[in-house]
């Protein structure tokens, strides 16, 4: 049996004015999608535990099959596990997004996108003044990157409530600077980048080209190494992920999954969907299991452009889904999932609770449930599993 899941982060969303009060997920052509509800099981599912935060962190490791309750350290752990940082029991990893202070405001939580060899520049830049025997920064891609803190007597600002940048765009940075314990320690560090940042050449040549330039750093979504039991312990496979965010990719390593690389991957738009699905899809000649991951959709609804994210739905079913539905045909002892690990609002910018849709089909998969891929639909279906990360050990062991 091979095993297929694609992850269309942040995928289901609110009603948008944009699109005439339809989400993006119902404006979207998704035949494909579709094919799969009318052939499987489709409804909703809850990837994010009562008590934990809408990420994709928690959705993740819920979809993987990991309790999210039991596993669950923080975000910038699971994103150095990728990048080979071995953390120490007096070490703490912080995301550090590089991003944009508009006038006191959260302008850009990425810096326009900023491309991973500026992004390099400049943390090496603040690696010269910030490096110490307490701080130690790592360049990651594009705009996501990784501050470890230590501390002898303590953990500096593991305690401290940091707030997603995302999740606050065009709000006041200084409403929602850390807070709590550790907090004055990294509101310093941000502090002495946003001295240093805005002259650096690479962001007077963003400014020249009228681009949001990276002026200020954001730390948050802290936490210590999670110690997870390997794919194959839990489901007695071996398999692979394909993502271009680190967090993914983390998460895979530390379960022991083989992280595939392809030729032009991107986390956005211009990402190289039919790669991802090529490469994929011939990855289980080798392993009975792959998991598809597309940001895109996600980071269209934080830019607040709900047409965007149309379109990167639309890429996703008939680039990757397209191909998934084709090689199901030829392959029918195969099952696969499809779901995307939280909600993500064109409105507010910003992650959002509540359940998602899913489908589940394939081999021994009778028909439950509508016929589209929408979050109404979803609401409508009698399946509803709440607690999404038993789903991956059904979809196996069944």
């Amino acid at each position: 049996m091979k095993y297929i899941v694609l992850v269309p982060d942040g995928v289901s969303d609110e009603p948008c004015e944009l699109l005439e009060g339809k989400t993006p997920l119902e404006a979207s052509n998704t035949p494909n999608l579709n094919w799969f509800c009318e052939q499987g099981r489709m409804g909703s599912a809850n990837t994010i535990p009562d008590g934990l935060s809408p990420g994709s962190d928690v959705g993740h490791l819920s979809i993987l099959g990991y309790n999210p309750k039991k596993y669950y350290t923080g975000r910038a752990p699971l994103e150095a596990a990728n990048m080979g940082i071995k953390l120490k029991e007096n070490e703490v990893a912080f995301r550090m997004n590089l991003v944009t202070d508009s006038d006191g405001k959260m302008g850009d939580y990425s810096a326009g996108h900023i491309s991973t060899k500026e992004a390099h520049q400049l943390v090496d830049f603040l690696k010269q003044r910030l490096d110490s025997d307490k701080v130690t920064l790592h360049p990651g891609i594009q705009y996501r990157h990784i501050a470890v803190i230590r501390d002898e007597k303590g953990l500096e600002g593991l305690s401290a409530q940091c707030v997603p940048p995302h999740d606050i765009q065009d709000q006041s940075i200084e409403d929602h600077l850390p807070k709590g314990s550790g907090a004055d320690f990294l509101k310093k560090l941000m502090d002495e980048a946003s001295v240093v940042l805005p002259s650096h050449e690479v962001n007077q040549v963003r400014l020249d080209l009228n681009e949001n330039p990276a002026n200020m750093i954001w730390l948050w979504g802290q936490g210590l190494m999670p110690q997870i039991d390997t794919f194959q312990q839990q489901f007695g496979i071996r398999g692979s992920v394909i993502s271009a965010v680190d967090l993914v990719c983390g998460i895979g390593r530390l379960a022991d999954l083989d992280i595939l690389e392809v030729p032009g991957m991107t986390g956005y738009v211009d990402t190289n969907y039919e790669g991802k699905a090529e490469i994929g899809l011939k990855s289980l000649e080798q392993n009975d299991f792959i998991y598809i991951h597309v940001e895109a959709t996600d980071e269209t609804a934080h830019q607040g452009d709900p047409k965007l994210k149309v379109t990167a739905i639309e890429d996703f079913d008939k680039k990757i889904v397209g191909p998934v539905r084709q090689y199901l045909g030829a392959n029918p002892d195969t099952r696969v999932l499809i779901m995307p690990d939280h909600s993500t609002s064109c409105n507010t910018r910003s992650h959002i609770p509540g359940s998602v849709p899913f489908v589940i089909a394939g081999k021994d998969i009778t028909h439950q449930g509508p016929n589209e891929f929408t979050e109404a639909a979803a609401k409508e279906s009698e399946v509803n599993v709440k607690e999404a990360y038993k789903l991956m050990g059904e979809m196996i062991s069944t």
